[in-house]
């Protein structure tokens, strides 16, 4: 008898269900990826910068959205391989939109392959790789997570990675990749798009949108997956501690949410659980709000509930809020460009433990005064490592404390405490909703009907999501349409355009029409946990956001 313990993959009741989970797929696609036909509209420009981003992409620039139909001509396929990348943070649905370019991969011809690269876009560049078989999809379908290949952040941006790329490329017979990302892995897709262009590689590069952030959207592409379940599941962690606080009725509880610089999460998660106070960053920027007046306005809040016997409520605070105050978007911007300078680097790095000293010297005028004024922890926060976009990591500043500790002086002998929280990692892997179960898995099928219609550099799109799945329309749009210049570790760089909080649109309308009602009473809302069986106005319903932005009553 061996000695040897094998260890079995366990499964939970729950997953066992899913994994009999069939997605839905738009009429468009469903009847078969091989009689897909084309409808082409006007040729595109940018969304800003044209003339750079032109410059900058010759061969994509300019390029026709499209629409699929059926009853195209049913023609016989050509052997095919495709590589697939998962890039950035995790966001529900990935393994679904793998499984949707598998399924019409191989119904286009058995014969095709789909090779995931191993974390991340590293993995194309160093030719680390799987085959994706039927079997090892079939464990993943319906499954949070991006386990089944992995995912990273190495960016994809110089000619020597393209050319590693390439060569990996060559040497699997891959003649399309297709990239899972948010708007800066799609950004570096579009450049190796052009570069395989270029060079006559014979390589199509497609998109995918995801982020759980909600900022990667527009007129066509309606929502980045993983939005829908993300805020479902804070939501959800939301409810429960409104439900806690109007027991206990002893504290204010303090809640960070994930959403890196916009701010859909929060503003999505207020629409479905009605807290007592949400900040809002692109208003906070709008109206040039200083980090004194944010805390005014919290305070009075919080002194009329107490007036009222109140002494509890709920708060949500925005990811990205630090980087909206004007004032301190000013002194990260020079935070940024200092420390991306070699010789600071290099002096920060002879430095151990002086490092506040010697960016203090750095500084001037209000951004000196105001690093001055920060708590010790807050200004070490503001100088950890950039991300590999250049990015101040805002997850990393803990704005929640820093809010409760201003909050405390200014309220000092008043009836107030506090909890903090931040909810982020919470929601990135979480079973995908059925929505986005839905959604994710017609991104990818629709992925590989872009690649069957040659196409690259082009982003996956379906729209008309707060229809049934049946009446979504599949195309793609070039991922040039969605660029603009922007500043990036101290230089100019196209990048993807962030679409933020429209404070003229709908759903923050909504909430602006109701928020002062929400500060004082207990209106709260339990939305509960995700449900993925029932009637379909109770498992089938997508986010408040988008059913507002379309026009529908919730």
């Amino acid at each position: 008898m061996s000695n040897t313990l094998e260890v079995q993959k366990q499964t939970s009741p729950l997953q066992k269900a899913r994994h009999d989970y069939n997605p839905k797929l738009p009429d468009s696609l469903k009847q078969g990826i091989k009689n897909l036909n084309i409808a082409e509209g006007e040729p595109t420009s940018s969304a800003g910068d044209a003339d750079d981003i032109k410059a900058m992409f010759p061969g994509l620039f300019g390029s026709k959205a499209v629409t699929f139909r059926q009853n195209g001509a049913n023609t016989e396929q050509k052997t095919l391989n495709v590589g697939v990348i998962l890039s950035g943070g995790q966001a529900p649905g990935g393994h679904n939109v793998i499984a949707g370019i598998f399924d019409a991969l191989k119904e286009a011809n058995p014969e095709n392959k789909l090779f995931g690269f191993l974390g991340g876009p590293a993995g194309i560049i160093d030719g680390k790789y799987i085959e994706i078989t039927g079997d090892y999809m079939d464990e993943f379908r319906n499954t949070g997570g991006f386990d089944i290949i992995g995912s990273g952040r190495t960016k994809l941006e110089t000619r020597e990675q393209f050319q590693k790329t390439r060569q990996t490329c060559k040497n699997l017979n891959v003649s399309a990749i297709v990239v899972i990302g948010g708007d800066d892995s799609n950004t570096n897709a579009a450049m190796l798009a052009e570069f395989f262009l270029e060079n006559k590689a014979g390589i199509q590069v497609i998109g995918v949108p995801k982020t759980i952030d909600g900022d990667l959207k527009n007129e066509q592409i309606e929502a980045s997956f993983g939005f829908d379940t993300a805020t479902k599941v804070y939501s959800e962690l939301i409810g429960n501690i409104l439900k806690d606080a109007n027991s206990a009725k002893k504290y204010w509880h303090f809640i960070k949410l994930m959403g890196r610089s916009a701010s859909h999460i929060a503003l999505e998660c207020a629409l479905k659980t009605r807290p007592n106070i949400t900040l809002i960053s692109e208003e906070v920027a709008q109206k040039d709000m200083s980090l004194a007046q944010i805390i005014d306005y919290m305070a009075d809040i919080i002194t009329k509930r107490a007036q009222k016997g109140k002494n509890f409520g709920i708060a949500l605070i925005p990811e990205g809020l630090i980087e909206f105050i004007p004032e301190m978007k000013h002194l990260i911007s020079t935070l940024n460009d200092k420390l991306a300078t070699e010789e600071v680097k290099t002096e920060l790095a002879s430095l151990p433990g002086q490092e506040i000293p010697y960016i203090k010297g750095l500084l001037e005028g209000k951004d000196s005064d105001l690093f001055n004024s920060l708590p010790r922890d807050i200004q070490l926060q503001l100088l950890l490592d950039r991300d590999p976009h250049g990015n101040v990591q805002v997850s990393k500043i803990e704005t929640e404390k820093l809010l409760t500790e201003m909050l405390a002086v200014k309220l000092k002998g008043a009836k107030f405490s506090t909890q903090t929280h931040f909810f982020g990692y919470e929601g990135r892997c979480a079973a995908p909703s059925n929505f986005d179960a839905d959604y994710c898995y017609s991104l990818g099928y629709n992925a590989f009907a872009l690649i069957q219609a040659g196409l690259s550099g082009f982003i996956s799109s379906v729209r008309n999501l707060t229809r049934p799945a049946e009446q979504w329309v599949a195309g793609g749009i070039p991922l040039t349409s969605m660029m603009n210049m922007e500043k990036r570790h101290g230089k100019m760089k196209p990048v993807i355009k962030k679409a933020l909080v429209e404070l003229n649109g709908a759903p923050f309308k909504k909430f602006s029409d109701n928020r002062a009602t929400w500060a004082l009473e207990d209106c709260y809302v339990y939305p509960g946990p995700i449900q993925y069986f029932g009637p379909s106005e109770v498992t089938d319903i997508t986010t408040e956001t988008i059913q507002l932005e379309r026009g529908l009553h919730v």
